[in-house]
């Protein structure tokens, strides 16, 4: 079946602000948040939630509603360039978007708050673990490996997770000259291929090559991946300084798997492993039940640690 057959015709996915009631204003143009499914209560932990490429804030439609329902007040957070246009935006190493987060959480306010990151934005919750480690309570980190870590990927996931889009992304002026007008096929052949033999739901999948059609969306994407020079500098330095925040560790055993957890051990003395039997590269989508209530109890335990200290 073709990736066209498969995602069928562009529509209009339900997006997480139509979830548990959303409550609040949209957010500002430029601001990264989703304020429409932010809890308004101030004594609700929040839990900043970091995407990763190629998807969307709909990888959290299913976490979104379990954490406001078990008292925790998500706050969605979308990076410049991943499937939203970056408008001046342009430094893409993770320890400047480490920076670009912190300076938005101290712009909310938040100085006490989870941290879950998926992809790319695992590695950027990371950094910032380890700049704001007083603020940061938990840290969940799903479905990556930080830049030049020297960790093997477990079968059956070293057997299905795609390793062409990495090198392919780096080249310079390749994937622009490529990709436009054919972006579900690159964007989807991603996606399909990371999932696994589970998939992922067909609106999800139409929404996500949808957004990352958008103009200038392909080239900030491509800055992501073209600062790995730099992003295994800023990881070499993470060895000396440590996380010492909790982690959660979660890997799709069709994925990345338990390579999750090896990778963070030599950054973070405190990680938990979990790895979802049916997922690949999305077990917040493909498992939710499981996944989210592991992200809860998690959490829970680690809010009242740190509020008994």
């Amino acid at each position: 079946m073709s990736i066209s057959q498969l995602i069928g015709p562009r529509r209009v996915h339900p997006d997480i602000s139509a979830l548990d009631g959303g409550c609040c204003a949209v957010a500002g143009v430029g601001s990264g948040w989703d304020d429409r499914v932010v809890s308004a209560s101030a004594n609700r932990l929040p839990v900043v939630l970091l995407h990763g490429w190629p998807v969307t804030q709909e990888h959290w439609r299913h976490i979104v509603p379990l954490l406001q329902r078990a008292g925790f007040a998500p706050h969605p957070m979308t990076m410049p360039g991943l499937g939203e246009a970056a408008g001046e935006f342009d430094r893409f190493r993770k320890s400047e978007l480490a920076g670009w987060v912190r300076d938005r959480l101290v712009e909310r306010e938040l100085t006490r708050f989870a941290l879950v990151g998926h992809d790319w934005g695992g590695t950027v919750a990371v950094h910032v673990a380890a700049v704001m480690p007083r603020a940061v309570v938990a840290l969940v980190v799903e479905e990556e490996i930080l830049p030049g870590v020297d960790v093997e990927i477990p079968a059956p996931g070293s057997e299905r997770y795609p390793t062409w889009h990495g090198p392919f992304n780096r080249v310079h002026g390749l994937a622009e000259q490529l990709v436009p007008g054919r972006e579900a096929a690159y964007y989807g052949t991603f996606l399909e291929e990371s999932a696994g033999p589970g998939g992922l739901e067909p609106m999800a999948l139409r929404a996500y090559i949808d957004a990352y059609t958008t103009p200038g969306v392909l080239e900030s994407g491509l800055g992501y991946y073209r600062t790995r020079v730099d992003d295994i500098v800023d990881v070499k330095r993470l060895h000396e300084v440590r996380v010492h925040t909790p982690v959660l560790a979660i890997g799709g055993r069709y994925a990345m798997g338990s390579a999750v957890a090896e990778g963070l051990r030599p950054v973070a003395p405190d990680v938990t492993a979990l790895v979802l039997d049916q997922s690949g590269h999305y077990p917040l989508e493909q498992e939710p039940g499981l996944a989210g209530r592991a992200i809860i109890e998690f959490l829970r335990r680690h809010a009242a640690e740190t509020t008994a200290r």
